[in-house]
């Protein structure tokens, strides 16, 4: 069924480019689908796992806290102890989760030592006075 575009409103042509651009990523979200399931069907057959076949850049990282760059974690997960957030990038999701609950502070969050930091006292503020103005006389 050809459609004659040059018929077609300009309210009739954008209902038309959406539903196209629907359809567009219904086809491209089943085509990943079918892409993962013969991807893991092949390394499943091979006994080999994507982190096998793609390492990453950096190779293996490891998990010293004293490495270049690496900062040591500020705050830990409670429901899952292993996971931590160094206070730095992005929150976590189970940080922004926990934050939401009723009670629960990001300071009720922090690893054992790292609420007892000391204050760090505030720089007085500089005021900068505006120069006055001189009246002028209408006259």
């Amino acid at each position: 069924m050809a459609i004659d575009l040059k018929s077609l409103s300009p309210k009739e042509l954008q209902a038309l480019i959406a539903g196209a651009n629907a359809q567009m990523q219904e086809a491209r979200g089943n085509m990943i689908q079918d892409v993962r399931k013969k991807i893991d069907a092949l390394l499943k057959l091979s006994g080999l796992s994507l982190a096998e076949v793609y390492p990453t850049r950096g190779g293996k990282k490891t998990s010293s806290k004293k490495g270049i760059g690496s900062v040591a974690p500020k705050y830990r997960n409670p429901s899952h102890p292993s996971e931590t957030w160094s206070g730095r990038g992005r929150q976590p999701l189970w940080f922004a989760a926990a934050i939401r609950k009723r009670g629960v502070t990001a300071e009720s969050l922090l690893i054992g030592g790292a609420s007892k930091a000391a204050p760090t006292a505030k720089a007085p503020k500089k005021t900068t006075k505006t120069p006055a103005r001189k009246k002028v006389a209408k006259g």
